[in-house]
This record gives C-alpha cells, structure tokens and sequence, in this order.
C-alpha cells in the first residue's frame, strides 16, 4: 500500500504555477476573486487556505466576505462588477451559499470565461463535449495525483460514487476523456444505486465522494485496488486537541491493506483542490492575455 500524497503534490503544482507568474513579463499578476457569503465556519477555513496559496504562487486575491442575510441581488451584482473588471481573470463563489440565495442562478452568473471552479454550466458543457476549458479543481485535481503516481486509467474499471457537480459528474467526464488520466470505464452510483458494493468490488480504482463516514469498508473494495477519498467529515472526540477529528468516507484502517494506493484524509485531495485553483487562475490569466494579444 502506497499513500497518494495530496501535500506533497500539491507543493509540486503550486511551485509550478510561481514558476509560471515569475516568468510574466510586466504588467499585473494573475487575480482571482474570492467571494465568500454568510458565517458558515468551514467556508471560512477553506476561502483563508485559498488566499494563502495565491501568497504562495504570486497570485493577487481579491476577498469579499458578504453579510449572512445578504440578499440574492447583492450577491449577483458582486459576481457582475467583477465579471467587469479588466484586471480579474478568475472568481470563485464559496459554496455552500445561505438559503435565501439561487445557487444554480449565482453559479450561472459568473462569466464563463472567469470560472476557475468549473462549476459554470458552460465550463460542465465543455467538458462533456471532450473540451475541457475549466475543469472543477477537486476531479482535476484527482487526475493530477493519479497520473503523478503513475496509477494506470486507461482501460481501467472505476467507481465514481456520488454525482455532484462538484465531484461526481465532471470526475466521470475526466475519466472517459481520451489520453492521460482517462480512458477508463465509469460507474457512478449515488443515493438510489441498489448494489454499490457490486461496483466497487468490480473496480480498479474507487472514487468516494458521498459525504457518509466510513461507508466504503474493506468488503467492499478487491485487493490491488486504487482508493481516493474525497470525504471530510466531522466526528466528536472529546480525546482529540480540537475536540473533534476528521475522517473520510472510506473506513482507512480497514480498507488501506487492501489497497495499492489510497489517499489519506485530511492531506490527500484536499491539498489538490486548491492547488488546482491557483492552477486555473493562471490559465484563466494566460487565455486572457492571448485573446488581447490576437487583437492587437
């Protein structure tokens, strides 16, 4: 068994992406704007480690952190200045929003062209099509750990279990594209799937994204197999320093003899996610610059 480091790769990405900013030649640096709403505590963590990494690769963030009873049109009109503002290639929205605001209509919002999450029904079409633009950063992120340890996709059998926007689907769509890191056979299962056990038995690589702890078990999982594990979930332990501690969907202990390479929870896919951000906002940068550029 051999863990799939997500820390590790994901310094190797980030020192990439500066190496990428520092050889710009004048001008600004690549900017992102990072839009957070409402309290939720983990968004906090999560748009704080964001903005760290831009330090990291040289990459300008603008954040916003908009009130919990913000309304839906305050929201928008935030998406649409910066859809406007020349000097911001890339927007992430921190999801999950607060109840009184369209997910779908805020996601919609944001300009293909700046959707550095992939969640842009724009950036999803293209991906299906096998022409990926922005691909969501947790699957891409995925891919980049897979192909950086050399796990072999092409041929292989894969389940993919849970069919978010987020993960599930556009993890599916990378695995069936051709070339590297893809042409694989996909199963998805989700919530109405009847025998997931059936699938993950017959796989070769397993994809967790169901947000249960310890769903996948050893039983579930052949010997030889690649596990990655996109599951953070939140257990009370009154022994741990912060009083809780957090696990991923698949039973680690358990599972981890069985397999070939398995991701741990936290330090696996996580780290990939954002890495793959700072990753997109410079792409976003660099299609930018050419587009001006085939102008003039």
């Amino acid at each position: 068994m051999e863990l799939l480091d997500g820390k590790k790769t994901a310094l190797a990405i980030k020192a990439e992406v500066r190496a990428g900013v520092d050889a710009l030649s004048g001008g600004r640096r690549p900017t992102i704007a990072l839009v957070r709403v409402g309290e939720d505590p983990a968004s906090r963590v999560y748009v704080k480690t964001k903005a760290r990494a831009c330090e990291e690769c040289g990459i300008e963030s603008r954040n916003v952190h908009l009130p919990e009873d913000s309304s839906e049109s305050l929201v928008l009109s935030t998406l649409r200045d910066f859809n406007d503002d020349p000097n911001v290639d890339g927007i992430l929205l921190q999801l999950p929003l607060p109840a009184q605001i369209d997910q779908d209509r805020a996601i919609t919002t944001i300009s293909p062209e700046k959707d550095v999450d992939g969640f842009h029904p724009e950036s999803l079409g293209r991906l299906a099509s096998g022409n990926p633009r922005f691909v969501p950063c947790t699957p891409l992120g995925i891919r980049e750990l897979l192909v950086r340890h050399g796990v072999e996709t092409s041929g292989a059998r894969v389940a993919v279990l849970g069919r978010s926007i987020i993960v599930g689907k556009p993890m599916s769509l990378l695995f069936a594209l051709k070339g590297p890191g893809g042409d694989a056979t996909v199963t998805i299962c989700h919530t109405r799937t009847k025998d997931v056990a059936a699938a993950t038995r017959n796989a070769d690589i397993i994809v967790a994204a169901m947000g249960v702890p310890g769903v996948v078990t050893a039983d579930m999982v052949r010997d030889g197999a690649v596990v990655v594990d996109v599951g953070m979930n939140r257990i009370d332990d009154p022994t741990a320093k912060k009083g809780y501690r957090l696990v991923g969907d698949v039973a680690f202990d358990e599972v981890a003899p069985k397999t070939s390479f398995i991701t741990p929870v936290p330090g696996g896919v996580g780290p990939m996610t954002v890495a793959m951000l700072m990753a997109n906002t410079l792409q976003a940068f660099n299609m930018k610059r050419e587009a001006m550029n085939e102008l003039r």
